[in-house]
């Protein structure tokens, strides 16, 4: 009977440990930490040929992981960039693409944004039991019919805790700097506004000294006109810092307008205490940086110590904000069961310059071209770096073409999530990263210049060749510049841009620098490169319509979201702090 007793006390221990290694099998899949740069140009960083600016942390996580080469976000701006990287699909799929000069998100009260019909890849992390947090920059919408409705805020698209900026940080945050939002616009509403004041005193003049017979109605008429007009200009415009540079935590607004001084170490605390607070479960952080976005931070610890200005500063603080974050993981044990992924959203900003801070946009390396400029490739190549000690081969270099997209599969891949998908166009990375493939399955790429197809690339079976075509280019200004200096940014439309029938054509592998374009005569394959490409761009266009028709009912077909009705400033969608329109509060700090 003793025998019998211990026998199954034997067995039950056995199950029990059993149980408890089938919970630990489950709480052990890997975590994912993804840090997102804004704006960061390729040629920044140390690991990628800068010998000038410090990035030691950056650095480390490319001799400790793998180096990805030829990383390709899905647009060369902000909003359809991010868009394409949350979803794993060309921003033109969500219709986050814009058919004419607005091509990104600019204001908060606007109803334009990440429709709710999408799928990024937190919603299916989450999904899967993960815990997903989102701290730092959205910039993809928040509300869509009314204020509160948070139809395109991150809680709504997977992330159970979002603490940051659902816009982005820009000069109008900063109280004395230039303005980023529709500077022309406001100017010439400024002056509008200017002449009829000017006219209603004229008006009243001439009414005083019985110069006309003028009505009263007449002057009360045009009063109301000067006071509408002053409206529509002054309330959207100069109150921008209020409306669009705001901080919240989910859907609570806490600071309006927000302390852009103590920004980057508010996010910094909140993105290290996400990672504490999940330390026994998976979880997902996507640390989206502010850094190196203008306006620049002046944080005493790191001004003046850079050989390249305030730039080089923010460049070197960015470093050391990744450095922490790449400490916490390590401090708790996580690094061997955590993915850490290291980008940017675009390249960076060329024609960002001031005479007091110099140079205040990125560099681009050997690449052409920059932020906004189509598919030229400084614009779009980014840096990538993937770490995870004991499943990556330290020191690892690919040099194949890889998108922003390959995130959503990949994470998908890796949380074992088997469940059927919409289209995708990014890849799951892992063979590349393991070893296990050294070819990329991006035979081609696309890329866009708002909603218009401006460029692709063509990378051969069995050939190293990358063969990229243009469409079209935009138009440089001054001539002979490498940017578009009069205007600060680039556009996809009309005058603008300048069609090439054929189109220009380089080999990336031999000509990275899109300096020399191919001919019949210097290509062999000049004629094959262009039926081929023709023949998958037509393939492309057939699948996007396919998709965009394919539900008979009209409310899921997909709506633009970056038109004038959608991006123009709504009052009853504005996010606030308080009464609306008597926005403000301020977060209790300890900074």
């Amino acid at each position: 009977m003793g025998l019998l007793w211990t026998v199954h006390l034997l067995l039950f221990l056995l199950l029990a440990a059993g149980g408890r290694i089938s919970g630990q099998e489950v709480d052990k899949r890997p975590n994912f930490v993804l840090i997102v740069a804004d704006d960061l140009g390729i040629g920044d960083i140390g690991c990628y040929g800068n010998y000038t600016i410090r990035t030691p942390n950056i650095d480390r996580l490319a001799s400790e992981g793998v180096k990805l080469t030829q990383h390709i976000a899905a647009a060369p701006l902000c909003t359809p960039s991010r868009a394409a990287f949350m979803t794993g699909r060309y921003p033109i799929r969500s219709g986050m693409v814009s058919t004419g000069r607005v091509q990104v998100i600019l204001f908060l009260g606007g109803s334009g944004g990440l429709p709710p019909t999408e799928t990024t890849f937190a919603k299916r992390l989450q999904q899967q039991g993960y815990s997903t947090g989102l701290v730092g920059k959205w910039h993809l919408g928040v509300n869509c019919e009314q204020r509160g409705d948070h139809c395109h805020h991150p809680n709504q698209h997977g992330f159970s805790y979002f603490y940051g900026l659902p816009f982005t940080l820009f000069n109008d945050c900063v109280p004395g700097d230039s303005t980023d939002v529709l500077a022309d616009l406001q100017h010439t509403l400024h002056h509008l506004t200017m002449l009829l004041a000017v006219g209603l005193l004229t008006v009243v003049f001439v009414r005083i000294f019985g110069l006309l017979n003028i009505s009263l109605w007449f002057l009360v008429l045009l009063f109301i006109l000067c006071v509408t007009a002053t409206a529509v200009w002054y309330v959207p415009f100069k109150l921008l810092p209020t409306w669009n540079c705001i901080i919240m935590r989910n859907q609570k607004v806490i600071e309006q307008p927000m302390t852009v001084e103590t920004l980057p170490e508010r996010l910094l605390g909140e993105a290290q205490n996400f990672i504490k607070r999940n330390v026994d479960r998976p979880f997902l952080l996507v640390f989206s940086l502010v850094h190196v976005h203008v306006p620049l931070f002046t944080t005493p610890a790191f001004s003046g110590k850079s050989q390249h200005g305030r730039y080089g500063d923010n460049l070197e603080e960015m470093d050391w904000i990744v450095g922490q974050i790449t400490e916490t993981v390590d401090s708790l044990g996580l690094a061997n069961n955590t993915l850490m992924h290291f980008t940017s959203d675009h390249g960076g900003h060329l024609e960002d310059s001031d005479s007091e801070s110099g140079q205040r946009g990125g560099w681009n390396g050997i690449y052409k071209g920059g932020k906004a400029m189509g598919g030229w490739e400084g614009g779009i190549r980014v840096p990538s770096i993937f770490r995870w000690p004991g499943r990556l081969e330290a020191g690892k270099v690919v040099d194949e073409p890889t998108s922003l997209m390959d995130l959503y599969p990949t994470l998908k891949h890796l949380a074992k999530d088997r469940q059927p998908d919409r289209q995708l166009d990014g890849y799951n990375l892992t063979p590349l990263l393991e070893g296990k493939s050294v070819r990329s399955e991006h035979e081609f790429m696309f890329h866009y210049c708002g909603i218009y197809l401006n460029a692709v690339r063509w990378h051969p079976p069995g050939s190293n060749s990358i063969y990229k075509l243009h469409f079209f280019t935009p138009n440089f200004s001054p001539p002979g510049a490498g940017g578009c200096y009069d205007t600060k940014i680039c556009l996809c439309h009309g005058e603008h841009v300048t069609h090439h029938d054929p189109p220009l054509l380089y080999d990336l592998f031999l000509d990275p620098s899109e300096s020399q374009p191919l001919t019949p005569d210097t290509e062999p394959r000049y004629a094959e490169i262009l039926e081929q490409t023709a023949r998958a761009v037509e393939r492309h266009k057939s699948g996007i319509e396919n998709e965009r028709w394919s539900d008979d009912t009209a409310k899921h077909r997909v709506q633009l979201q970056m038109t004038w009705d959608k991006i123009l400033w709504k009052p009853w969608l504005q996010p606030c702090c308080g009464t609306f329109p008597f926005c403000g509060c301020k977060e209790s700090t300890t900074f």
